[in-house]
């Protein structure tokens, strides 16, 4: 192109106005992330304990639908107007089930005491519109929504869109304090967050768009931010623009899906076993937890590394299983043991909560540093969908859990520590094997 800047490594930059609505760009994708997260955390906090397949139909789909959305918006087959408006009905329709979910199960007896075919229509409505519509409304707004922001934030990319991605996950904990404290006003609660996520989402539908292709902004020289050394020391950029075809050839790309399927598997299940509990106050701290860390990781991974930050949110994500299985094994003894054992549960609840969500965005930015940025989104669609088998591992966790559950979160510390260990071993790919990380 005759206006592309070049950089030390040959990447082109179209360096060009900053729009007077970047920063609404960004509010409206934060707000959009939260509106879909009762469709995972509230569903699992308030709901999985009764439906636990519905759970793991919805999150195979919203991990699956990420990559096609991807896809079709980035060779402007589908925009991203539609695609979110798409994405608002979709959500809607999912958290309107839910609440129609809700009140099947508080009614369950009446329910049973009708013509069996009733019940079992029900649980295929909800399978439909919460699992597989639901799923995939959500996997649109969460795709296209990072892609938007990554894309108009392109000097700090892993950053921005931690901090949606953490909207995603402490959207929910309104809904959860309002079924908290009213449990019977569960399926009024989803059908706001329907409402919500309609307006919200289809605000966002409206605003939201891509910048033009290789656009940088123009206060920000990419030569100066190219040979920035400071920067480069702790996050170190990929040895080249890998296409997908070639980082799915590479052993890294595969590494980090098992990673996400382990992290993934464990942080739904705590918030399923947490919530098993009754402590609402906990289920609420820990998901807040979980999408404040998101932010507050990335900005350490800034001063300390990627790779060591992953790694110790991995580790913390492990701690808090041991500490959830401590706290399980004084219940129902003397009050002493009691207050012990509410007092693991909440350090465990903590743990976990700061290692349940910090991992996305962190895996988000180590495909960038190294895979690079131009093709980012779409490997990292394909290392999310491992998220659909991260949704069957929670449900196996969490059935495992009904019978014994010390053993359920012990495995599952060992399944969250396991990636700890590997991550600082990974390397990043084109670099001959002599040079040092």
């Amino acid at each position: 192109m005759e206006n592309a800047v070049r950089d030390w490594r040959g990447r082109s930059y179209l360096p060009g106005p900053v729009p007077a609505d970047r920063k609404r760009m960004f509010w409206l994708s934060w707000a959009a992330m939260a509106a879909i997260s009762p469709l995972q955390y509230g569903y699992a906090a308030l709901l999985a304990q009764k439906e636990l397949t519905l759970l793991a139909v919805w999150i195979a789909c919203q991990a699956a639908g990420a990559l096609p959305a991807l896809h079709l918006v980035r060779r402007g087959r589908l925009s991203v107007r539609a695609s979110l408006a798409l994405g608002a009905a979709l959500s809607g329709l999912g958290l309107v089930t839910a609440a129609l979910t809700a009140g099947q199960t508080a009614a369950e007896g009446a329910a049973t005491a009708l013509a069996g075919g009733a019940l079992g229509s029900v649980n295929l409505v909800a399978l439909t519109g919460y699992g597989l519509l639901g799923g995939l409304g959500a996997g649109l707004v969460y795709g296209v929504c990072g892609e938007v922001v990554s894309a108009w934030f392109p000097e700090r990319p892993a950053a921005r869109v931690g901090l949606i991605t953490g909207a995603f996950g402490y959207g929910a904990v309104p809904l959860l304090v309002w079924a908290g404290i009213a449990p019977g006003a569960t399926p009024a609660a989803f059908l706001a967050a329907a409402a919500v996520a309609l307006a919200v989402i289809g605000a966002a539908a409206r605003h939201l768009r891509l910048p033009p292709a290789l656009w940088w902004p123009d206060d920000v020289d990419p030569r100066t931010y190219a040979l920035d050394a400071a920067r480069l020391r702790v996050t170190p950029e990929a040895a080249k623009q890998f296409l997908l075809a070639q980082a799915l050839r590479t052993r890294t790309l595969p590494a980090l899906a098992l990673i996400l399927t382990c992290a993934g598997a464990v942080s739904v299940f705590d918030v399923i076993v947490v919530a098993g509990t009754g402590t609402w106050g906990a289920v609420a701290l820990m998901v807040a937890l979980n999408g404040a860390s998101r932010s507050v990781a990335m900005r350490c991974s800034e001063l300390f590394g990627r790779r060591r930050v992953l790694a110790a949110v991995l580790g913390a994500l492990a701690i808090g299983q041991v500490l959830l299985a401590a706290g399980g094994a004084h219940v129902g003894g003397s009050p002493a043991q009691a207050n012990v054992s509410a007092g693991l549960l909440w350090l465990g609840a903590i743990a976990a909560g700061l290692g349940g969500g910090a991992f996305y965005p962190l895996l988000a930015s180590v495909v960038r540093e190294f895979f690079g940025t131009q093709r980012a989104g779409e490997i990292h669609a394909v290392i999310y969908s491992a998220k659909a088998l991260a949704g069957v591992g929670a449900v196996a966790f969490a059935m495992a859990a009904l019978t014994a559950p010390g053993a359920a979160l012990l495995t599952a510390a060992a399944l969250a520590a396991l990636p700890a260990l590997a991550v600082p071993r990974l390397r990043i790919p084109g670099l001959p094997a002599t040079i040092p990380l």
